[in-house]
């Protein structure tokens, strides 16, 4: 990592033409950070969160910084600074999220590139989904329920088709119809064999899930215990979703970061604040069952919720993975620093 004097710059195109737009890359990253994560050779300082409308704002309305280090064979230092407003698309015909990532060289801390972030954001938390359901979810499941049918929802699902063969169907709610046929007709294309059912409401769609995805902006939760089969693997990607009780009734909750997970008001933090769940109730953090220090799913029976925050290493890991190749491939921009 020398020439100091430049660094390199990413564009979302630049960034697709790598590779960026499929999941084997993501998940080959996301998987070492959650390894090197669960080893503790990483610094990962809690995000702040830049509200303007603290008081009267929607929950979307933000803009984070995600600073994080990972260690191992290449390490690497870097920031996520991601900013969000939930009436983009409507208001301005704008995608939700929008931003960089800076990654830095931790011998001189250095930065050595900026790229794009929204993309391998998205591709990133889907592939969280993807490790998830590779130890939690039931051997061999055929059907995926996906709550929400944007964006996220889109890189969410892609990604699980192309890393789960076997699903035959993919059940979508959305509170527009017309997101879910969309997504429906943009999958299809590529997955003719797959069925793909627009549920009338959220409840059948859960109920049809041996996986279900959720892909919301709620603040409130809406889904109860009842509503999850014997069996299912709850991907909780947008975390207000899910009622307290899944929490407390679920076999096993596994988290990416308990001290991420239990902050900022969210369901976790809400119910140890009530004195009904803790650290000792957690199952495991996700890395953990990556190294094989704590078990994944132990039968088809059990009810498994993953309520992954999102960490920075995650983002960091995946953009060192793109920066390597786009030095390799002589891709982007030089800026002079």
């Amino acid at each position: 990592m020398s020439r100091h004097h430049s660094i390199l710059y990413l564009s979302k195109e630049d960034i697709i033409s790598l590779g960026g737009n499929a999941s084997d890359l993501y998940v080959t990253a996301v998987s070492r950070a959650l390894e090197l994560h669960a080893k503790r050779d990483f610094v990962q300082p809690l995000k702040p969160y830049l509200r303007v409308n603290e008081n009267d704002g929607h929950i979307a309305d933000r803009i984070i910084a995600m600073p994080a280090y990972i260690g191992g064979e290449a390490p690497v230092s870097g920031l996520k600074w991601i900013g969000s407003k939930h009436d983009n698309p409507s208001r301005r015909g704008m995608e939700r999220a929008s931003g960089l990532i800076i990654l830095n060289d931790p011998e001189s801390n250095y930065p050595i590139a900026v790229m794009e972030a929204s993309l391998i954001s998205g591709m990133r938390t889907a592939a969280v989904t993807v490790i998830g359901a590779r130890y939690l979810a039931k051997k061999g499941f055929e059907r995926v329920a996906c709550m929400g049918c944007g964006v996220i929802a889109r890189m969410q699902l892609r990604s699980m088709l192309e890393q789960f063969p076997q699903i035959t169907a993919i059940h979508l709610f959305d509170l527009n119809p017309e997101a879910a046929r969309a997504l429906a007709d943009h999958l299809r294309e590529t997955y003719p064999h797959v069925t793909f059912v627009i549920a009338p409401d959220a409840e059948s769609a859960v109920r049809a899930g041996e996986v279900v995805i959720t892909c919301t902006v709620v603040d409130q939760p809406y889904i109860p215990y009842e509503w999850l089969q014997k069996g299912a693997f709850v991907s909780n990607i947008s975390i207000m979703d899910v009622h307290k009780e899944v929490f407390i009734k679920a076999d096993k909750v596994v988290v990416d970061d308990w001290d991420q997970a239990n902050r900022e008001k969210k369901v976790i933090n809400q119910l140890v604040l009530e004195g009904r769940f803790s650290r000792e109730q957690l199952h495991a953090e996700l890395g953990e069952i990556l190294i094989g220090a704590k078990a994944g799913r132990e039968s088809d029976e059990e009810v498994i919720i993953l309520n992954p925050m999102g960490m920075a290493v995650e983002d960091i890991a995946s953009a060192q993975e793109i920066y390597r190749k786009a030095v390799a491939e002589n891709k982007g921009t030089r800026l002079p620093l």
